[in-house]
């Protein structure tokens, strides 16, 4: 990543484009969400358990929605992000980005609710498209996977 800062107000929306990834996935919200990319954007996802580093770029709003459309099948998630640093990127309208989050994914099974657990980093770049911050390419690497059991989930069937 470059050095170089951003202005204050890059940095906030920066950071807002961020959090919006993470609320939307939380929230289901695929259109929204593929929303955050540019049009050709690329999200580089890892293939756990067996691969924790990037394997599969998906690439375009389309690719990237069939992808997040996985989220679906879980009975909750919960994207906290821990930590984020920007840097102006080497051409202007370009900025760089490492994320920390810990994401939850929540399940319900017969032997009752379990949180799958995912200490991740985003590396990210970030381009200006029509005026607003967007993600133009997004890694995902897994530090490590955490399996915990739930003892109940608010609203949701198999609450013990």
């Amino acid at each position: 990543m470059s050095t170089m800062t951003l202005d204050t107000a890059d940095a906030v929306a920066l950071a807002d484009l961020v959090a919006r990834y993470a609320w939307y996935a939380d929230r289901r919200d695929i259109p929204r969400l593929t929303g955050l990319f540019t049009p050709g954007g690329v999200l580089v996802l890892p293939d756990p358990p067996r691969a924790l580093d990037p394997v599969a770029a998906r690439t375009g709003h389309d690719e990237i929605a069939g992808a997040m459309g996985a989220l679906r099948d879980l009975t909750m998630t919960f994207h906290a992000i821990a930590g984020q640093v920007f840097d102006a990127g080497p051409e202007p309208g370009t900025a760089t980005g490492a994320v920390a989050c810990v994401a939850h994914h929540l399940s319900v099974r017969a032997d009752g609710p379990s949180d799958l657990v995912w200490h991740l980093r985003y590396a990210d770049t970030y381009r200006r498209h029509d005026g607003a911050w967007r993600i133009a390419r997004r890694e995902v690497r897994i530090d490590w996977i955490e399996t915990r059991p739930v003892r109940r989930v608010r609203g949701r069937e198999g609450e013990r």
